[in-house]
């Protein structure tokens, strides 16, 4: 199972992004999907994650500016990030929660990162 994200990149504050992650290989089931972010010097920290029943959490600092959506169908999740400020800039990574085909349990997968940078 592989987990591939794309869409970051430098964008102007006040601008948008979308970034999507991708899951592949054997997949039995997949569960959670999030978006995490590490800024340089911190921790990595939950930005938006949501259920295979589409139900959403968000961290504070993104309410309202970001939205995290899925695609079952193509094993998809996205985060629209709107009204960007230069503290959004980070390394983003997805998350997913995967039973992988003819496994009984499920395993935490990872993305590559993908880096969002916001300045003028």
């Amino acid at each position: 199972v592989q987990l591939q994200a794309f869409g970051g990149g430098l964008v102007q504050p006040g601008g948008s992004l979308r970034l999507s992650c991708a899951a592949s290989g054997r997949i039995g089931s997949l569960d959670d999907m999030g978006w995490y972010r590490q800024a340089p010097g911190k921790q990595r920290e939950l930005v938006a994650s949501i259920t295979s029943g589409r139900s959403t959490t968000y961290a504070d600092s993104v309410k309202g500016r970001f939205t995290i959506s899925r695609d079952n169908a193509k094993n998809t999740v996205y985060l629209q990030m709107n009204t960007l400020k230069p503290e959004d800039t980070a390394v983003y990574y997805c998350n997913a929660e995967v039973r992988p085909l003819f496994f009984s349990t499920r395993s935490a997968y990872w993305g590559q990162g993908t880096q969002v940078t916001v300045s003028s």
